[in-house]
């Protein structure tokens, strides 16, 4: 049991004191950077899906 005490303490600290936390700005633009990415991403997923789509539409109705 002194083990995990002690091994909750360790985490607590390194937790609170050696931790270094992004600063509220850093965070917002972080957060910015991630929102931009994913809507290109989903973007692209959007088209590539369309004109997998309108591909498929064109092929089958050849046959």
């Amino acid at each position: 049991m002194k083990r995990f005490i002690n091994y909750v303490k360790e985490c607590y600290t390194e937790l609170v004191e050696k931790t270094s936390w992004p600063t509220w700005k850093e965070l917002q633009s972080s957060a910015i950077v991630v929102s931009i990415a994913s809507l290109i991403i989903a973007l692209v997923v959007y088209l590539m899906d369309k004109s997998f789509e309108t591909l498929l539409e064109s092929f089958y109705r050849i046959f």
